[in-house]
């Protein structure tokens, strides 16, 4: 395919060079002239054209209103605070809005570059203009003036001329001072980080290469399609084999631009992240340091940078300094973590198993939990004969052969935090808790709907069963519960699932590759796991907001539908006692110290989060500081007392960490959502005994 792509877009590329000089009206400073695009990324761009109309799941016309998605996707991408473009810039570029599907199909890259190097030129002039405040000194800054800065800038108007500007610029500057005032910094220090943070800046600006244009240009068009739909440099394509076979080591986390910053997505279970306790998800990275060298500030670096920087030899140290995801939004107190560089090995990411012991009703009994960090299988072992390869399935079938010797009254499956894996294994582990039948199905580009499904009659373990879930259990762990709900196997519990349900594979291309969607999966009950996720049977509260973390929370994500079931299942046995499991659930958890501290800590964060402008006056800043902090500590002391610990004088703040070690893992009973997902499954099982004996 590949070869007869490049030869059709190479007719059109010759037949079409003189459309290369159409877009040139937009001026750019002489420093900016070198950034043209080259022969290789017009083919790329032709290329990419071609594979999306061909291949991608939707196979959405590129036309006018194709080409106003891919126009705000690029300002968005450039310039997501408006903080750098004039509103005439935008006057001067609209006229493009509906040409970029003529300029993509053509081959023509200029409009794209030339709007890049306008965005290069505003933003040095902001970065100068930030150095020129700094120069004067930050005791310049008067924070007794009652004046604020509106930070959620998404939708705030374009700046009408460069005074405009200067005074958002001003009072950004401004707010970054205080910031660090307020964390503890002297004028000295604040001055010289800032200093150092925009000059680094503005190096890496002038550093600026073509293929940095046109992999914006080129990802503003193809996430247009869909968040997962991707055009991979030659750099990153090389980075992504690297992360695919684990040939170089990192710290085992999912990272994303977010504005200025990197945000961790999600930690890799077993990996060094994960391990150390001390990140979450949502965390901020500010400053990246190998072992003992000076901490180098990552405000304003691209992803693919800062992932550089992370990225080592096995065994070697890498310090992180973040702000952590539970501060509140103005609150720049950092932590540092050091981590020790290594593969995710497997036998880490195994299932293990535990018992939960639990008193309910006046009775003792002994519940099985199998967590299962990973959907894994050894593809190495397996080929090369091993018949000891290691797999989720077989791993899962010991433990639950092990927990029936014990005499187990049911079985919780513990999916949170589990991102997915292989498909293969998602179907196999169905296969133990089922007769026999379909498992998921995977719908194709052209409509075809191929089924998975459980070969083997006769289910492994038939007992009492409950999947525990949340809003970081993607991809095939929501194949998994979802088919374990649609069987009405198992009551699904915890928190709505990720939402990840579609498929990518990678295409080369002439210039770097494509990652491209061109699949869905559905459950056997016909429905999507995309965008929606699995909706659990009782839900509990959120430990983040799913509104900033799971697949609804990225633009252009594709949406939930359903197609024909592929069974047609027995009466559900959970539904006549849903409403008084969900009554019971309520009556025990509504005060529940733990369950009461994460929705009362979420509430707390979704308001601070509302909050679309911060003061600038320090009187202000700080006492709305110790409000929230006063209310954050009020949150942790009821914990502790309902826990029967001694109460917190003020607020921990962390400092350097080390990672920690399993011995700091708690017992199964002390997990709050373990025990009740455990008691619910009791509740379940005393019901149905009381109904059958009626």
């Amino acid at each position: 395919m590949k070869r007869t792509l490049t030869c059709t877009v190479l007719a059109v590329f010759f037949g079409l060079q003189a459309s290369l000089a159409l877009a040139k009206a937009v001026s750019t400073p002489e420093s900016w002239d070198y950034l043209q695009p080259d022969r290789d990324q017009v083919i790329a761009s032709l290329n990419v054209v071609e594979l999306l109309k061909r291949h991608h799941y939707n196979k959405p016309p590129l036309n006018d209103a194709r080409s106003a998605k891919i126009f705000d996707s690029y300002i968005q991408m450039l310039d997501p605070s408006r903080s750098y473009f004039l509103a005439s810039d935008l006057d001067e570029f609209g006229k493009w809005r509906n040409q970029f599907d003529d300029f993509l199909k053509g081959g023509n890259l200029e409009p794209g570059f030339n709007i890049y190097k306008r965005h290069l030129e505003r933003l040095q002039n902001r970065l100068d203009y930030a150095l020129s405040l700094l120069d004067k000194g930050v005791d310049n800054f008067d924070f007794s003036v009652d004046e604020e800065l509106l930070v959620d800038r998404e939708k705030a108007a374009w700046a009408k001329d460069s005074a405009e500007l200067d005074d958002l610029w001003r009072k950004r500057v401004k707010d970054e001072v205080l910031r660090l005032k307020i964390a503890g910094k002297e004028p000295a220090a604040i001055e010289e980080l800032l200093t150092k943070r925009y000059k680094s800046q503005l190096a890496r600006l002038n550093q600026t290469r073509g293929e940095d244009v046109f992999q914006a240009y080129i990802n503003a068009f193809a996430q247009s399609y869909d968040p997962h739909t991707q055009y991979l440099s030659p750099d990153n394509a090389e980075n992504f084999d690297i992360n695919m076979s684990l040939s170089l080591e990192g710290i085992g986390a999912v990272l994303q631009s977010d504005n200025e910053h990197v945000k961790i997505v999600r930690l890799v279970p077993a990996g060094p992240a994960e391990k150390s306790k001390q990140l979450a998800p949502a965390d901020k990275i500010i400053g990246v340091a190998q072992a003992n060298d000076e901490m180098v500030d990552v405000i304003g670096w691209r992803l693919d940078e800062v992932v550089k920087l992370i990225r080592g030899p096995k065994g070697s140290v890498v310090r992180l300094e973040v702000i952590p995801a539970s501060n509140a939004p103005n609150d720049q107190n950092s932590k540092v973590v050091a981590i020790t560089r290594e593969a995710v090995k497997l036998e880490e990411q195994a299932a293990k198993k535990s018992v939960l012991k639990l008193e309910h009703q006046g009775q003792s009994f002994k519940l099985g939990v199998i967590e299962i960090p990973a959907f894994y299988l050894d593809f190495k072992a397996l080929r090369a004969g091993d018949q000891n390869y290691k797999s989720t399935t077989r791993d899962v079938k010991k433990l639950l052969s092990e927990l029936e010797e014990e005499k187990v009254d049911g079985v919780v499956i513990d999916l949170r935090n589990n991102g997915g894996g292989s498909l293969q294994e998602a179907t196999e582990l169905t296969g133990l808790f089922i007769d026999q039948g379909p498992t998921v199905l995977v719908r194709n580009s052209d409509g075809r709907v191929d089924v998975l499904a459980d070969e083997q009659t006769g289910a492994l373990y038939k007992g009492p069963l409950a999947v525990l879930v949340n809003r970081l259990s993607a991809s095939a762990s929501e194949i998994f519960a979802g088919a374990m709900q649609d069987y009405h196997r198992a009551l699904i519990l915890g928190g709505q699932t990720f939402g990840k349900g579609t498929v990518q594979t990678i295409q080369p291309l002439n210039h770097g590759e494509l990652k491209l969607t061109l699949a869905k999966f559905y459950r056997v009950s016909g429905q999507s796991t995309q965008h929606q996720g699995v909706i659990p049977d009782i839900a509990y509260p959120a430990d983040v907001d799913t509104k900033e973390i799971g697949e609804s929370a990225l633009p252009e994500a594709l949406p939930w539908d359903s197609i024909r079931a592929a069974i047609n299942p027995e009466m559900n046995p959970f539904k006549p006692f849903l409403a008084e499991l969900k009554a019971r659930h309520e009556a025990r958890t509504g005060e529940n110290p733990d369950f009461v501290f994460t929705r009362d800590r979420l509430a707390l964060a979704q308001e601070l989060m509302h909050e679309t402008t911060v003061s600038l006056n320090e009187e202000k800043r700080r006492a709305q500081q110790a409000d929230i902090e006063k209310r954050q500590l009020a949150l942790e002391n009821a914990l502790r007392l309902a826990k029967g610990e001694e109460p917190l004088a003020k607020l921990k703040k962390e400092d350097e960490t080390t990672p920690h070690n399993d011995m700091d893992k708690p017992k199964p009973e002390d997990d709050a959502y373990l025990s009740e997902t455990g008691r619910i499954l009791l509740d379940y099982l005393g019901l149905s005994s009381a109904m059958a004996k009626h």
